[in-house]
């Protein structure tokens, strides 16, 4: 596959067409984005991230980012750990995933130590070494390009900062993998037409995590962009991995 050339779940697509088509995706999800994540996950979803949270390491008067936080689950429970002295930031590409997070969160009324930025996780429009920790669930398989991505992590985190990838991975056991892959290229997109009707893009959701590299070679890409001490949690049976690193 040459540079010009990324994929969109199954299909080869222009790399420079891949973060509109995604784009769209998530603006015809926004509104039942939640509502799917606990259908899907059968409410796990709400563990993983609480495994994230507590991986993490946050205190009171630290800078976060969560990037591609979408609805703002992760971002919301930051707020209450960085206190009134810190800071937390919600960046998402996509508009409308970044609407539904903020009146989803001042609904909940966070608003003295969270901002919003939209925001592409390849091109970060943050100084450098200004975050102490930086997040992304669920979003780094959308990225048209991982190791741009993950370089842009590496330059905005302080010495010392972490990076946490909440992202879905590779089962470890055959068993399950093969009933994992029937519930997601049958199921989901069932789920997707009733609950949200839009059965295609829980069709790429399904295609865009087979797609996604598994936990070793995303210890490796981390790697490359200069994070140090970097590990992964499997997470029920691998079907979710949670990739941690530092910078020097």
């Amino acid at each position: 596959m040459n540079e010009q050339k990324t994929h969109f779940g199954y299909q080869d697509v222009d790399a420079a067409a891949k973060a509109g088509m995604v784009g769209q995706v998530f603006d015809s999800v926004a509104s039942k984005y939640d509502v799917m994540n606990d259908l899907m996950s059968f409410g796990v979803h709400r563990l993983w991230k609480r495994f994230t949270l507590d991986q993490s390491g946050v205190r009171p008067g630290q800078v976060v980012l969560d990037i591609a936080g979408g609805t703002g689950d992760l971002a919301g429970q930051f707020c209450k750990r960085v206190g009134k002295s810190g800071l937390v930031v919600l960046a998402d590409i996509n508009a409308s995933m970044l609407f539904t997070g903020r009146d989803k969160l001042l609904d909940k009324g966070l608003t003295d130590n969270l901002d919003y930025t939209q925001a592409n996780a390849e091109e970060l429009p943050f100084a450098d070494e200004s975050f102490d920790c930086i997040t992304i669930a669920f979003g780094l398989r959308n990225v048209t390009d991982k190791d741009k991505a993950l370089a842009s992590m590496n330059r905005v985190l302080k010495p010392g900062g972490r990076l946490l990838v909440l992202e879905f991975s590779k089962p470890v056991l055959p068993i399950l993998s093969k009933a994992y892959d029937t519930y997601s290229f049958t199921a989901l997109p069932m789920m997707g037409k009733l609950v949200a009707n839009d059965a295609e893009s829980y069709r790429y959701l399904a295609e865009s995590i087979r797609m996604h590299p598994d936990q070793e070679t995303l210890k490796e890409m981390m790697e490359q962009a200069g994070f140090v001490k970097t590990r992964y949690h499997n997470l029920t049976g691998g079907i979710v991995a949670l990739h941690k690193g530092y910078k020097v």
